[in-house]
């Protein structure tokens, strides 16, 4: 889910930087330190949207650079355990497919692509035995995440599934409701 936040946060400004007004120098220090940054607790930080309120500046002694205390906002992006997301397949592999959603990626292991027996052709197609269905690459999918790991804060896991009612292919999702 997306989450818009305010944080306060003290910021450095490099004396190469003083020219400059202080808002724009204070905005590309922030988007330099945060975009792109990803926290367990915040999630993964798409980007910085706005200052609120900075502080009077202090030059530290041996540094040269002045130190600013910012409030500012920023949108992130954080996975919740059960939320339903809607994506894109990005890639098919035989043990599974891998999906964009928002500014990360999730993968589906084949055994949660659908409720039938799945198998991988060689031109990257998951292929459903009874059902006939299949998942290409471009496809948008609705699933829900079940599993999500920031044990390697540079790559955070989120594990996936479309085998529950209304999740799946768009299609297969407007086929099923039809039927009903």
């Amino acid at each position: 889910m997306f989450y818009r936040l305010k944080l306060q946060d003290h910021i450095r400004v490099p004396p190469n930087l003083f020219s400059e007004d202080v808002n724009i120098s204070i905005l590309a220090m922030l988007k330099k330190k945060f975009d792109g940054w990803i926290s367990k607790d915040l999630g993964i930080v798409v980007g910085v949207t706005g200052i609120d309120e900075v502080q009077d500046g202090i030059i530290i002694p041996g540094d040269g650079a002045s130190y600013y205390g910012v409030i500012f906002q920023l949108v992130t992006f954080k996975p919740e355990l059960q939320e339903v997301v809607l994506g894109k397949v990005k890639d098919l592999a035989d043990f599974g497919a891998f999906m964009n959603i928002g500014p990360t990626e999730g993968m589906i292991h084949i055994s949660q692509t659908m409720n039938d027996f799945v198998s991988f052709s060689k031109d990257k197609v998951l292929m459903g035995k009874e059902s006939k269905r299949n998942l290409r690459i471009g496809d948008r999918c609705l699933a829900r995440i079940i599993a999500v790991s920031y044990k390697d804060l540079s790559n955070p896991k989120l594990g996936l599934t479309m085998r529950q009612k209304g999740l799946g292919k768009l299609e297969w999702v407007q086929e099923d409701e039809d039927e009903e």
